[in-house]
């Protein structure tokens, strides 16, 4: 079993160097060894090509058989935009498939180990299984919901305001905060934010890292009020999607559409935020990132949407008590109503603390 971990975690190692570029698709690394040798190593890089296990085949060639592959989550079995990785392994010969998770996919969980079984070849599961599940926090929910992972980020001072009661917030936190900020975005596909924040901050949301992806843009609008200038819709750098009630004018929306925006009109008078995730799922848009100010914060809460807080506190204090927090609405009545997080993580950003924590469903 230790040996079994080794090359585990080795291959977890390979398919975490392909964070944010992946999605809809899982993070997946492989590796092959033969006579205690490492013959074979890959990882998935992105959506439309080769799967981890078919890199790794490739690099070990004739090696391949006879040996043992690890592989973060269970080999598919379906024909997608890939042939199946079971059939690959069967046919290149291995005869033992160390595997860290079952694969949530309907279309596979429990089948691509069938295949291999049913080939003679040994299987072995759950074997760093956790982290593999960790990992692919994001897969795991949209391959059975079709709604993105949701995570609320927010940057608050120490006794929990996002701004002042002028609204002045640049900058809460640190230069080392607002880095792993752009990171975030990056393995992020899309954000969210209220048109509020686009008329009182007039953000690019954009990514700026070298080489990082920039996140589809998606703004709640009820009645269209993003004007028409906003810096957003004439970067180009990412698509903007902007989500209005049905009293929103038709002649804004043209003319926002002529400024490349995408524009989706809902039914109600406010746009419903879980038919907003079925609309970004049917886009393959698998995970998302709220950067909205405490009512959207509060809106996704209170309505059990959110799946992950990442929240940057800095060591200031701003009070007073028409400060905006990085939670509005009204709240709970009652301290045992309070919303329990759950895995909390803490790190140090520079002078900033970094909190990470996973809702209860």
């Amino acid at each position: 079993m230790i040996e079994h971990e080794k090359y585990m975690r080795l291959a977890l190692e390979n398919a975490r160097a392909t964070e944010g570029q992946t999605s809809p698709n899982p993070q997946v690394g492989a590796v092959l060894v033969k006579d205690g040798r490492l013959v074979g190593i890959g990882a998935h890089l992105k959506p439309g090509e080769p799967h981890a296990e078919v890199h790794a085949l490739k690099m070990a060639g004739e090696k391949a058989r006879g040996a043992t592959a690890y592989v973060t989550l269970e080999p598919c079995s379906h024909h997608g935009r890939t042939g199946p990785c079971a059939e690959a392994l069967i046919h290149a010969g291995v005869k033992r498939v160390v595997i860290a998770a079952l694969d949530p996919n309907p279309l596979v969980s429990g089948r691509g180990i069938a295949l291999l079984e049913n080939a003679g070849i040994e299987v072995i599961k759950g074997i760093c299984e956790q982290e593999s599940i960790r990992m692919n926090e994001v897969f795991n929910k949209y391959i059975v919901t079709r709604r993105p992972f949701v995570t609320l980020k927010a940057a608050s001072t120490l006794d929990g305001k996002i701004a002042t009661r002028t609204g002045s917030s640049k900058w809460i936190t640190s230069e080392s905060a607002r880095e792993d900020v752009h990171q975030l975005r990056h393995i992020n596909q899309a954000i969210l934010v209220g048109v509020q924040t686009v008329i009182a901050d007039d953000p690019q949301l954009n990514t700026r890292l070298p080489g990082g992806r920039s996140p589809i843009r998606i703004v709640l609008d009820s009645t269209l009020r993003i004007p028409e200038h906003a810096r957003m819709l004439g970067d180009r750098g990412a698509p903007v999607y902007i989500f209005a009630g049905a009293q929103a004018a038709l002649s804004k929306k043209r003319a926002l559409e002529d400024r490349g925006a995408k524009v989706f009109i809902t039914p109600g008078e406010r746009p419903d935020l879980a038919e907003v995730l079925d609309v970004l799922g049917s886009q393959e848009i698998s995970s998302l990132l709220v950067e909205g100010g405490g009512e959207v914060h509060a809106s996704f809460i209170s309505q059990g949407l959110a799946d992950k807080l990442v929240l940057y506190i800095a060591p200031k204090l701003v009070g007073g008590a028409l400060a905006p927090g990085f939670i509005g609405g009204q709240g709970v009545s009652m301290m045992d109503q309070a919303i329990p997080l759950r895995e909390m993580h803490v790190e140090m950003l520079g002078p900033d603390l970094k909190l990470e924590g996973y809702f209860s469903k």
